[in-house]
């Protein structure tokens, strides 16, 4: 059965299923343990409808990273700029401050299973990000540059992020950010020029 993503009781119902989730993390402060029945109940909803809305937790999981990410994004670039060096650099800030805070979550033996599951729905939605910012930047580049400068890019950061927030201790982030600005931004001239 497919549902309507934009029909406000679905978005409600997700948005109830959410918070119930959120609520439980905050009290368990482990992913694992937290089961489709829980999130059900705490949302008031029965297991169908959370199946009529996710396949399975995994499903459910990388949603709620992708609205997490996505809304994170928002907040430090209320208009998706980062055509300058600023809004760049505070995009990479963004992503090293997430993925730090996400690490958080990844206590756990059995909650480390999830780590590859949000790293892809972060980097996806990094990708994307920086694929519309350069298709509206970028003149007269094709397309495939434009594709493979945003997984390039998006890789990079995020990759420079998840190396670093395994060990915060042995550098600033700020240094790290700062770092990768400097060689993100070069890979970025030849595609905005």
């Amino acid at each position: 059965m497919l549902i309507n993503t934009n029909d406000p009781r679905v978005k409600r119902t997700r948005q109830l299923m959410m918070q119930s989730f959120m609520d439980l993390l905050l009290e368990r402060k482990n992913i694992y343990s937290i089961s489709v029945q829980d999130i059900a109940a705490r949302a008031t909803v029965n297991r169908t409808t959370f199946y009529a809305h996710f396949a399975d937790k995994f499903a459910f999981l990388e949603c709620w990273m992708r609205e997490k990410f996505q809304r994170k994004l928002k907040e430090e670039l209320p208009d998706a700029s980062i055509a300058n060096m600023s809004g760049l650099r505070t995009l990479i800030l963004s992503v090293f401050d997430f993925v730090a805070r996400t690490r958080l979550y990844m206590k756990s033996e059995e909650d480390r299973q999830f780590e590859p599951l949000f790293e892809v729905a972060m980097q996806q939605e990094l990708y994307q990000l920086l694929f519309e910012w350069l298709n509206k930047e970028s003149n007269s580049i094709s397309q495939e540059i434009v594709e493979a400068t945003s997984l390039v890019t998006s890789w990079g950061i995020f990759g420079s992020a998840v190396q670093w927030s395994r060990n915060p201790e042995n550098r600033s982030a700020e240094a790290m950010v700062q770092d990768v600005l400097v060689v993100v931004a070069a890979s970025l001239a030849p595609v905005l020029q």
